[in-house]
């Protein structure tokens, strides 16, 4: 069964019943190893072709969709056709078969700009390296009728497919060879899949993965001549594409994709505005998470549509902004900011219904409460909220000590829920590494959807370095050794940038500052709210727990001997290590020095 984009559960409502009756076919009549797209924009000028069907053996194939009757069509030449859809108004239209070529000759011709996609010698030199082609899927009219009527002048009657040759019915190798008769030639091997991610990279700009850099720097990856194209698996693309208005709630491992379905999400809906429509809000409990969003949203122009903030700068800004007491300082200032904002909610002295929509990452940090009280915020219309959760990640007590159904909370997620599995973000070695020491503590438990499943990761395969593990007599060792390997990171190319230093506490961190500023390398360290800068070149210092969200291509993690001594606390700080350990997409570094429980773990 082929692969549609968006699921057609999703767009069904937006089909005419010919496309839908042709969606089906195309689902159920081609095999599994093909990819489907239904009135997605495409290349460079976002043309809406009503499908395209992409096959590494067969190679793209564009469909043009019409539901006309017979006598609907009074005049077809191979440029206009003159239609009456209502029965009374006459009016003129392009060939349907132009616009399928028109829309395929422009993918076409981006798609000639990469080397990597053309023959690079021979007769065909510059022209594309698999076959392509397009045609006319006319639903309510039958072969018969094509025939006699001569509208076989205006199509050639190999680039259509009529009604009675998309039946349910219909032979599965028939209704493939009419769409194989559609191209005027075939050649050339298997696209491999590199080639199939570039072919996507320049149909789809939406499904790009973008460089760290590019989040920050709103930098776009607009040139075909890249190395390397990185784009949305077909899960995760068809996930973002299908996200319609309601409940949604997404499980997903460490690295597979969460935080970019949720840009995706915020930048569709962003797009969908009007001038009186309701912001978008995107909230999650990290701070420095909160910065990044905040920053890419900014690059992409859409901070007036699209408010990225971490929950209690929310909290605080709701008080302020409809006049409610905001809580003294000391230890419980952030429980009773909170709390605050629930009574005035309750009380209606602060709206609810804010937001066209709500995302929330980071949700297994978010105490139910604080889940209850966002649910409230999204407008009653919409009814949009997107809730990103990996319990294995959670690295706060309070989520893991109280059981809570989201059906409890207002948040219906029965039959919306989604579950990604596979880990893009690291390479096999380092997720190998975070297994040796939470794997064992991080057992799977199976849940029904309306409850939080604890997803064991499945990793992509992709290879890297075997992370470097060294034991070291002292703290002081060990941040030496830190300032080194970073050094020589950027010796072998590196951006300062691409670096952090990933600690359990303070004293860790000050050890490190220490180094790098006597040895003279650029550095920032993150202490309290409003110190990350994710733009500067220099590397990142934190805390494990506010590096929750972010990934850098070189992480080192010092001081783990005295992560844990043993006993109750020893599960929270393997997650710990695992959630710091996870976001290293290249290279990874962990000292021991001390007779921590985790030494042991890590082999040294």
């Amino acid at each position: 069964m082929a692969t549609l984009i968006p699921a057609l559960s999703s767009c069904a409502a937006r089909m005419t019943s010919g496309e839908r009756r042709l969606a089906q076919r195309l689902e159920q009549k081609l095999d599994d190893d093909y990819w489907l797209w239904y009135d997605v924009p495409i290349g460079p000028k976002q043309m809406h072709p009503d499908f395209v069907v992409l096959n590494a053996r067969r190679g793209l194939l564009v469909l043009e969709t019409k539901d006309w009757k017979l006598d609907t069509i009074r005049r077809a030449t191979r440029q206009l056709w003159e239609i009456m859809p209502d029965g009374v108004q006459r009016k003129s239209v392009i060939n349907p078969l132009s616009q399928a070529r028109h829309c395929a000759l422009q993918v076409v011709n981006a798609l000639e700009q990469d080397p990597r996609l053309v023959h690079g010698a021979g007769p065909h030199q510059g022209k594309l390296c698999f076959p392509w082609a397009y045609g006319v899927v006319l639903t309510r009219i039958t072969r018969k009728q094509f025939t006699d009527s001569g509208l076989g002048e205006a199509i050639e009657p190999h680039r259509v497919i009529c009604a009675d040759e998309m039946l349910e019915s219909a032979d599965a190798e028939a209704f493939q060879q009419r769409l194989w008769d559609m191209f005027p030639y075939s050649f050339g091997g298997l696209l491999t899949l590199p080639q199939l991610d570039r072919v996507r990279w320049i149909m789809f700009p939406q499904v790009r993965i973008p460089s760290q850099a590019g989040l920050f720097e709103g930098a776009k990856d607009d040139s075909p001549l890249l190395d390397i194209m990185r784009v949305m698996d077909l899960q995760q693309e068809q996930l973002a594409r299908s996200l319609g208005d309601g409940h949604r709630v997404i499980h997903g491992v460490a690295g597979s994709g969460k935080t970019m379905i949720l840009g995706y999400r915020a930048q569709y809906l962003a797009s969908a505005q009007t001038a009186a429509t309701k912001p978008v809000l995107v909230l999650c409990y990290n701070e420095p998470l909160a910065v990044k969003l905040e920053a890419m949203f900014a690059a992409k122009g859409l901070a007036d549509k699209v408010h990225a903030q971490n929950f209690h700068k929310w909290c605080r800004r709701q008080l302020v902004a409809f006049g409610q007491p905001l809580p003294a300082q000391g230890p419980k200032m952030f429980e009773q900011m909170v709390q605050n904002v629930i009574r005035a909610v309750q009380r209606k002295l602060i709206p609810g219904g804010q937001y066209q929509a709500i995302l929330i990452d980071e949700g297994h940090d978010f105490e139910p409460d604080w889940l209850k009280l966002v649910a409230q915020m999204v407008d009653a219309q919409t009814n949009s909220l997107l809730l990103l959760y990996d319990d294995a990640q959670s690295i706060y007590k309070r989520s893991r000590a109280q059981q809570f159904s989201f059906k409890s909370l207002g948040i219906q997620a029965q039959g919306r829920t989604t579950i990604l599995k596979i880990n893009y973000r690291n390479t096999r070695q380092i997720l190998h590494l975070a297994h040796k020491v939470a794997g064992d503590l991080l057992t799977q438990q199976d849940k029904d959807e309306d409850g939080i499943p604890l997803v064991q990761p499945v990793s992509f395969g992709r290879e890297g370095h075997e992370p470097l593990v060294l034991r070291l007599p002292g703290l002081p060792q060990e941040a030496a050794q830190t300032s080194a390997w970073l050094a020589a990171a950027h010796e072998k190319g590196h951006a300062w940038a691409d670096m952090a230093i990933l600690c359990r506490d303070s004293t860790v961190m000050d050890a490190c500052e220490k180094v790098l500023r006597r040895r003279g390398l650029p550095h920032q360290v993150r202490r309290r709210s409003g110190d990350f800068r994710p733009a500067e070149d220099s590397i990142k210092i934190m805390t494990m727990h506010a590096s929750k969200g972010l990934e850098f291509p070189v992480v080192a993690i010092p001081g783990v001997g005295s992560l844990s001594k043993g006993g109750d606390d020893e599960k929270d700080e393997a997650i710990l290590f695992y959630v710091a350990a996870t976001r290293a997409t290249h290279e990874l570094m962990v000292t021991v020095s001390g007779e921590g429980a985790f030494g042991a773990r890590l082999g040294v």
